[in-house]
């Protein structure tokens, strides 16, 4: 059986981690790009590095999946795996903005069993902000039971944007933290009501927050409205959509051209 005050010791102090060299707090840290217009930092490297270890000291027997480590195809033929984004949200962790966090998924069956997300830099008197979830067992931050938006329509959504186009004028933009696990998990905590992504993202990305998400209340699918599964051969989506659950069909019918606009 895992051991839940492990697994939060062990994210945790992989947040202490990614703090020491935060330029929030006037550190300096190596950062280059991966050559996809995409930052990585000397942070994201040392966090994954050390939560592969603990990680996998604490459950041996799961997999791994993480942004900053080459897959390996043998995860497919494991029961457990863990999938982990580091520092989820780079650019504002090396723009010293708190919209960052730690993800961390145990995902069985391709489906979350359990979650953490941790972003260190933000309610940092109370340690900073935890988010926990458990399938069939709720989801909670820092120890609060969460509960998803209600929003009944979608006119007046509230969205975490820095701006939004005309086709979405009837929509309210509210704090965009870079982290798009913290997004979706703003709607966990009913501090918005609908996110949404019409690109290419991976498991890693929205593992951990989809579970605190739907543990909460919320509906979490693709941009299709189709479900997600975790641990696929290509550990890619094409976007997310987490929103309170009433207005989930009027998001998905907004969207629908555009994605499939994208994707051909």
């Amino acid at each position: 059986m895992l051991d839940r005050a492990r697994l939060e010791a062990v994210v945790r102090e992989a947040g202490a981690i990614a703090l020491a060299a935060w330029p929030g707090d006037g550190h300096v840290c190596e950062v280059w790009d991966k050559g996809d217009d995409s930052p990585v930092s000397a942070s994201d490297l040392a966090v994954d590095a050390f939560l592969r270890r603990e990680l996998g000291a604490l459950l041996p027997a799961a997999a791994w999946l993480s942004e900053e480590t080459a897959d390996r195809p043998a995860r497919l033929a494991e029961q457990l795996v863990w999938l982990v984004d580091p520092i989820d949200g780079t650019r504002d962790y090396i723009r010293g903005r708190a919209g960052w966090a730690i993800s961390v998924a145990l995902v069985s069956a391709n489906r979350p069993l359990m979650a953490c997300l941790f972003a260190p830099a933000r309610a940092r008197e109370e340690g900073g902000e935890f988010w926990w979830g458990e399938a069939g067992r709720g989801s909670r931050r820092n120890g609060a039971r969460l509960a998803a938006s209600t929003r009944a329509g979608l006119p007046g959504a509230r969205v975490p944007a820095w701006r939004l186009g005309d086709e979405d004028a009837d929509l309210v933009a509210v704090e965009q933290p870079n982290s798009i696990a913290l997004r979706m998990a703003m709607v966990a905590a009913d501090e918005a009501d609908l996110v949404a992504t019409l690109r290419w993202g991976y498991e890693w990305d929205i593992a951990a927050a989809g579970l605190i998400a739907r543990e909460a209340g919320a509906a979490v699918t693709d941009a299709f409205g189709e479900p997600l599964n975790f641990n696929k051969r290509d550990p890619r989506a094409f976007g997310v959509l987490c929103t309170a659950p009433a207005i989930h069909a009027a998001a998905v019918d907004r969207l629908g051209d555009r994605a499939r606009g994208i994707t051909g």
